[in-house]
């Protein structure tokens, strides 16, 4: 039984064809009762029971007779699995009953509400202790320089809590009256 194997790589380790897998695994146990198996260079590596040893050598084939054939199957990508969104963002199996919906939106609100508190809460604090850029200086502030540093963070905080104030805001403005 002669065989003829094209071995091709793709991607950046490499794969074989399963095909050629089993062609492959079919001439290592051919190639003792039949003869030598030659592997002959270059893109695609070829290898071959079907030529005989002038030919190989023309081609500039060496022989792997002896040498163990060893098979490695490639990993196969796992499918990515996503759902098909239908109209209005949610797919067509999670329909939510109005009134549940409802419900859910006056939880979201409330607690958007609560968050919006407790951040306005936090800026005003903020905003008192840095004192329009000139917070009170402390005790053991005796170097000029932490004092200007504790400035630039109290000013980084306030800057911070106001666009968190904000984006509370912008979500409450999403949700339904």
């Amino acid at each position: 039984m002669q065989m003829k194997l094209q071995i091709t790589r793709a991607g950046r380790w490499g794969t074989v064809a399963l095909s050629a897998m089993a062609a492959l695994a079919g001439m290592a146990g051919s190639a003792s009762a039949q003869g030598v198996v030659y592997r002959c260079p270059g893109p695609p590596v070829l290898y071959t029971d079907a030529m005989s040893a002038k030919e190989a050598a023309e081609k500039g084939c060496r022989s792997i007779e002896g040498t163990p054939i060893s098979v490695i199957a490639p990993v196969k990508p796992r499918p990515s699995v996503t759902p098909a969104p239908s109209s209005g963002g949610q797919s067509a199996d999670l329909k939510v009953d109005a009134k549940d919906q409802r419900v859910r939106d006056d939880d979201r609100r409330r607690i958007l509400e609560q968050e919006l508190r407790e951040a306005e809460g936090k800026l005003a604090k903020l905003q008192q202790e840095y004192n329009n850029g000139q917070p009170e200086r402390r005790g053991d502030e005796r170097n000029y320089q932490k004092y200007l540093d504790r400035t630039a963070e109290l000013k980084a905080s306030v800057t911070r809590q106001e666009a968190d104030v904000q984006a509370i805001k912008r979500e409450l403005g999403k949700l339904p009256p």
